[in-house]
């Protein structure tokens, strides 16, 4: 498993600039045509053909699947205006840590696991799910950013990342398994990552300043100059700093900053991009 998202984040890594660039761009822009649209028509024509139906989509009409994420969350067009500005906002910020393409892949992936289980469960499929999702992705990478509560009270967002996490399991409990799938997505993409934004007394037990998942376990420190006197047969000396993401070397790359994170298990190396922006290896 650690050696597929390592494989993962590189692929990604390759392919960062392709797909949609400003995906919750789009996404905002035709929810707010559709809004018009359905001030415009009273009969709702519009909407009813583009709003998730699980009897329609089993008779053929598969876009159902993907046109529902442009249907208006509320009716009221301040709640509306600012709840698409946040998701746009914090899509933008996820974006920019990932690049396009990983971030696509992010909501593409919510999109399908949400038509699946609301297909399964029998329920209707909405972009409420997929709004948590990105919440959450934006409070795993960015634990301490605040946000305003109301406009009022700053918050940050790992606590509401735990609010909602309590409101799932609320579901739970009520046996409303749809939050739970429609989460899948979340899980599926940052694993591990989770542990960031769990409160301290869930967190794993280890040693002060030892990274997640060692336990007590010796780790042996790298030796920095053990290609000090080396050289290949060309006489290049060979890198001794090598991105885990990117695979970059300090030997093709000598103006490139690398350091080891610490909160992997083990030293491994990243470049100044990916030290921010990585699965921790446990």
């Amino acid at each position: 498993m650690k050696n597929l998202r390592r494989d993962f984040e590189r692929f990604c890594y390759r392919h960062r600039s392709k797909g949609i660039s400003n995906l919750m761009l789009y996404i905002a822009l035709g929810t707010a045509i559709m809004y018009v649209f359905m001030l415009i028509d009273p009969s709702y024509a519009l909407y009813r053909t583009l709003c998730f139906d699980r009897s329609a989509i089993l008779h053929g009409q598969i876009w159902r699947l993907f046109t529902y994420i442009f249907i208006p969350y509320s009716s009221n067009i301040l709640l509306l205006a600012i709840s698409m500005y946040f998701y746009y906002v914090i899509g933008r910020s996820i974006e920019g840590q990932w690049g396009p393409f990983r971030f696509n892949l992010f909501y593409l992936s919510g999109v399908l696991i949400t038509d699946l289980a609301a297909l399964l469960l029998g329920v209707n499929a909405t972009t409420g799910s997929l709004n948590l999702s990105l919440l959450l992705a934006f409070a795993t990478l960015f634990p301490e950013n605040r946000v305003l509560l109301f406009f009022i009270i700053p918050i940050k967002m790992k606590y509401l990342a735990w609010f909602y996490f309590a409101v799932t399991i609320l579901d739970l409990i009520r046996l409303d398994f749809f939050p739970i799938f429609a989460l899948l997505n979340y899980f599926l993409f940052f694993g591990s990552d989770i542990l960031r934004i769990l409160p301290d007394f869930l967190q794993p037990k280890r040693q002060p300043g030892k990274p997640f998942g060692s336990f007590g376990k010796k780790q042996e420190k790298p030796n920095p100059n053990w290609a000090k006197d080396y050289r290949s047969k060309s006489g290049e000396a060979p890198y001794r700093h090598k991105c885990t993401v990117c695979g970059r070397t300090d030997t093709e790359y000598p103006n490139l900053e690398f350091r080891y994170c610490s909160k992997c298990n083990g030293y491994y190396c990243y470049c100044i991009d990916h030290i921010n922006n990585h699965a921790h290896i446990q």
